[in-house]
């Protein structure tokens, strides 16, 4: 695990990016009327996330973990906010199919995805 102190320019970075992918996943969800995009929406939601308890993390531990291991970056979020935690797992659990699978994720995972990237967006604008 590889812990990111906090600076006001990464802080101010992921906060952009967080924002960029939730709107991206907002607007690509409203255009979609079939199942054909469903996992370019997930996967949107899935960086907005990690980018939301990023600075969720930054702002309240003053570090978030950058990495591959995906447990250490929930845990580490625990540490801050342990419903923010869930909502990271939430949306983690579903990258590897959403990003690399080759079928789709359901219905039900994108609006459970739009869930858990909203509650993490509104808590990272509350940090």
């Amino acid at each position: 695990m590889r812990l990111i102190e906090r600076t006001p320019a990464i802080e101010r970075g992921r906060r952009r990016k967080a924002e960029q992918f939730a709107a991206a996943a907002r607007m690509v969800e409203e255009l979609e009327d079939d199942d054909e995009l469903v996992d370019v929406i997930v996967t949107l939601c899935v960086h907005s996330g990690i980018a939301s308890s990023d600075v969720i993390c930054l702002k309240r531990l003053g570090t978030h973990v950058k990495g591959e291991n995906h447990a250490e970056a929930v845990s580490h979020l625990k540490k801050a906010d342990d419903g923010a935690s869930s909502a990271l797992a939430t949306l983690l659990s579903m990258k590897t199919k959403a990003g690399y699978g080759f079928d789709s994720v359901s219905r039900s995972d994108l609006t459970r995805a739009m869930r858990a990237m909203e509650s993490l967006v509104t808590k990272m604008r509350a940090s």
